[in-house]
């Protein structure tokens, strides 16, 4: 029996390509597996104001921008000798 294979829109949606739009905005949970840390101490490093947020309508969610959290390695990268 043959192998089906996708073709057309439902390839393009599997790989991606039909959506050239990245996401900018992460939830809280988003961003800690982003820069790999557990929830919590991505609660921490927002609570401590590391990381600013942006709080979502009616203040029930917040979402953190990538370009953040890019700076935030970047703040914290460090060279071993």
């Amino acid at each position: 029996m043959a192998k089906k294979t996708q073709t057309g829109k439902g390839l393009e949606k599997a790989q991606g390509i039909g959506n050239p739009v990245r996401k900018r905005l992460f939830t809280v949970k988003e961003a800690a597996v982003y820069l790999g840390r557990g929830d919590y101490g991505m609660r921490e490093l927002v609570w401590s104001g590391e990381i600013p947020v942006i709080v979502g309508p009616r203040a029930k969610k917040q979402y953190l921008d990538i370009v953040d959290l890019d700076n935030y390695i970047n703040k914290n990268k460090s060279f071993c000798k």
